[in-house]
């Protein structure tokens, strides 16, 4: 059965009881609508009225039928055959309450059925009562003890009309078959019950597939943003900050840091304005920026060097072509926010950026930053940058790991693989 077809089977039931509550069991409606369940005992439906009438008239049918068959017995006490009538009334009126004590009734009807013939119809409906609402050992115990006795009833009180052994044949008979019927009723209702949790399990898993696809898919998001926005908002923030303390900086340095104030702004705006675009369009702009790759490390550098820091580059790859664009694309995220982070977090000290890597065993890159010189202003930051790394390494299936080193300094180093 599909995934579909269960996730939109419990509206359809929930819209088929609503509109037709009457056609269900109680019992089974207690089961499959919630609300009806909250009420306590379930109360009888317009079904149940019908099905309680039909079986009501049908054990004193049978209980008539008995009586008079009893009272045409010459060999019968009048006592006796008293006794067994108001019995045989008392067990039809029992009948009503076969649905509050099924197992109760069943036990009751095991010494009445016994003592009387015309309760004979009532005791079957109870036990078939007893094989629609409760587990197969009820029914076992009560209706073997009831196939059991039925020899011994005919031999006490044998058929005027019929010989012992075939009316004892159809006795059991009736016995197995309605205890049979009554199992059978059971398990179709333990079907439905059981496609109502399915469907109520598809539609759970359905809801969390769907809030753990859009959670990704905002972590994605966050990621991307903090990743491409980050490094050119940190350098606009540097530079920003160098001409508010150093008003009397040279013109030429001043220029300077407004030329790459006014660049990083631009660039900014541009991987902003690309990020919408894919959103808007949920897929990547063909027409867009290329995305960065390793080659693209050189040009990161060279720029962190123009925005003042001292990054030194040490790439040791034995085929830089050859890497996927992919792991290119992620070793670049991880040294651009490294640099950003040292930038931040270490103004002026050097930063080392370290790029190895053979196909068959991966790429391993390391940022590593020396304390900085003097005490550092507090920078806003809630390290939600090097956990969007360490995420999108793993996406990679690679691994990120970041700390400080014993020197004060700090070290990201990650592992891609390649190959």
């Amino acid at each position: 059965m599909s995934t579909v077809s269960d996730e939109t089977r419990a509206p359809a039931v929930t819209g088929v009881i609503g509109r037709r509550r009457w056609l269900f069991p109680s019992a089974l409606l207690h089961e499959i609508d919630p609300d009806a369940g909250r009420s306590g005992r379930p109360r009888r439906t317009a079904r149940d009225w019908i099905v309680d009438l039909t079986c009501f008239l049908l054990a004193a049918a049978i209980g008539l039928a008995a009586a008079d068959t009893l009272n045409n017995d010459p060999h019968t006490p009048h006592a006796l055959a008293v006794l067994d009538q108001l019995l045989g009334v008392l067990a039809c009126v029992a009948v009503w309450l076969r649905r509050r004590w099924p197992t109760g009734l069943a036990i009751a009807m095991i010494p009445v059925g016994f003592l009387s013939d015309t309760a004979g119809g009532a005791a079957t409906i109870a036990l078939f009562t007893l094989a629609v609402h409760r587990p197969f050992r009820y029914v076992a115990w009560i209706g073997g003890v009831q196939l059991a006795l039925v020899p011994l009833f005919y031999l006490l009180r044998p058929d005027p009309d019929l010989p012992y052994a075939g009316i004892v044949a159809f006795a059991e008979l009736l016995t197995v078959t309605v205890i049979g019927w009554g199992m059978f009723v059971r398990s179709k209702r333990q079907l439905m019950l059981s496609l109502r949790d399915r469907a109520r399990r598809a539609e759970t898993e359905a809801r969390l597939r769907a809030e753990q696809a859009q959670r990704l898919a905002r972590e994605a998001i966050a990621r991307e943003m903090h990743d491409v926005l980050a490094h050119r908002l940190t350098l606009l923030s540097v530079h920003a900050g160098a001409l508010e303390f150093r008003p009397d900086a040279p013109r030429e340095e001043i220029a300077r840091a407004a030329g790459v104030i006014r660049e990083s702004a631009h660039e900014a705006l541009q991987d902003l304005r690309e990020i919408i675009g894919v959103l808007r369009a949920g897929e990547p702009d063909e027409a867009g920026r290329p995305q960065p790759t390793l080659a693209a490390l050189d040009a990161l550098v060279a720029e962190s060097r123009e925005a003042g820091m001292k990054v030194t580059l040490d790439s040791r790859v034995t085929d830089p072509a050859a890497v996927p664009a992919s792991v290119g694309r992620t070793a670049y995220r991880i040294a651009q926010e490294a640099l950003t982070n040292a930038r931040k977090h270490a103004p002026g000290a050097e930063v080392t950026v370290t790029v190895t890597g053979v196909y068959g065993d991966g790429l391993t890159m390391t940022v590593h930053n020396p304390p900085p010189e003097g005490e550092v202003p507090s920078v806003p930051g809630s390290g939600q940058g090097l956990i969007g790394l360490t995420e999108r390494a793993t996406l990679a299936g690679g691994r990120l790991t970041h700390g400080a080193q014993g020197d004060g300094g700090f070290l990201v180093r990650a592992w891609l693989p390649w190959g």
